[in-house]
């Protein structure tokens, strides 16, 4: 019987919420801490979760604890994870790492050495339709990957103060995109040129950020991808990824909640999509939590986000936003460890 892992959750806000839930539920996580700067979130999640609040300084140096999940605000999470691996707990951090690459490069100097099983948040290499694309890439069903397209639009804007916040659209929405393009073709970005505009709310523009945005990524084996972004649509949360080799082209498409399709009269009624980005990724949080402990408790896991992976990822982010800023193409920062 596998040893049930022994967790402390370090953040409780609305992802600290996805994750708390997801924790309780699984049969093989015991929810031991809590931990939040805000004191009344502790209390809450205390008693909705039937668990105990500490400081995350607490939790981490508890030497029964087995694994910490890191849920905080951005610019917390460096820190965490560098005292969480040198306490020796196995670490699920959500992305990114850090705001600046630089500070995500050395805590990755820094952690690496101590060997401690960490995983980086991008939840989205586990949802179902994208994982059948991967494994039928790997089949060689299409050939070598050429041509990719991604779409990634969200139903309405976050609110303000979480954009501010957030790293800005590369670092907080599109990374997922780059981390799935270099999960699934096995390739490399080395190249990278973005075009964004505030069409949506154009104050944010006050802090650089944007709403919409077209990418366009050269992949080292020469692979072209196109990614385009937006904070808002006005018909429900759609993404999709769609990968053209020699032989065929493989898509994994937009979904929709429920697949009855109406017809009355003259008159076509089909169903919409997820009406907005957390009901269609939900299920892919748990399913990241689930394939993590399977790993911790010995399984072999293929396709477990790590440390690398956030470096990597951030560091196509980074280019993104030098060539919106400066209006080029950017080369990718490779050598990121």
């Amino acid at each position: 019987m596998s040893k049930k892992q022994r967790v402390a959750l370090l953040g409780c806000g609305f992802i600290g919420e996805v994750h708390a839930k997801n924790l309780v539920a699984h049969p093989g996580i015991e929810l031991v801490y809590v931990a939040d700067t805000d004191p009344s979130r502790v209390d809450m999640f205390s008693q909705r979760f039937d668990t105990r609040g500490a400081t995350a300084s607490q939790a981490i140096q508890d030497d029964s604890i087995d694994m910490v999940l890191i849920a905080s605000a951005t610019p917390t999470h460096a820190d965490l994870l560098e005292a969480a691996a040198r306490a020796g707990k196995a670490i699920y951090c959500e992305k990114p790492i850090d705001l600046s690459l630089d500070r995500a490069r050395r805590v990755a100097d820094a952690v690496l050495p101590l060997n401690v099983a960490i995983t980086v948040g991008f939840n989205r290499r586990f949802d179902a339709s994208h994982q059948q694309l991967k494994q039928q890439l790997r089949q060689g069903r299409i050939g070598e990957a050429e041509l990719i397209q991604m779409v990634c639009r969200s139903s309405e804007m976050p609110p303000l103060s979480y954009l501010q916040a957030s790293g800005g659209q590369m670092r907080d929405q599109a990374i997922h995109f780059f981390d799935l393009l270099r999960w699934l073709t096995d390739d490399e970005v080395c190249e990278v040129a973005a075009m964004g505009s505030a069409l949506v709310q154009p104050e944010i523009t006050r802090f650089g950020d944007v709403d919409t945005s077209v990418l366009l990524m050269r992949m080292q084996r020469g692979a072209l991808a196109q990614l385009d972004n937006t904070r808002r649509t006005g018909y429900g949360y759609d993404e999709r990824i769609s990968v053209m080799g020699a032989k065929g082209m493989l898509e994994s498409g937009s979904q929709k909640p429920q697949g009855v399709t109406c017809y009355q009269g003259s008159q076509i009624q089909q169903p919409g999509l997820f009406p907005d980005w957390f009901s269609r990724v939900q299920a892919t949080y748990y399913a990241h939590l689930d394939a993590f402990v399977r790993s911790l408790n010995g399984e072999s896991v293929t396709d477990l986000p790590g440390l690398e992976d956030g470096l990597k990822a951030q560091a196509i982010a980074e280019a993104a936003v030098i060539s919106l800023a400066e209006g080029r193409f950017c080369q990718v920062a490779l050598a990121t460890l």
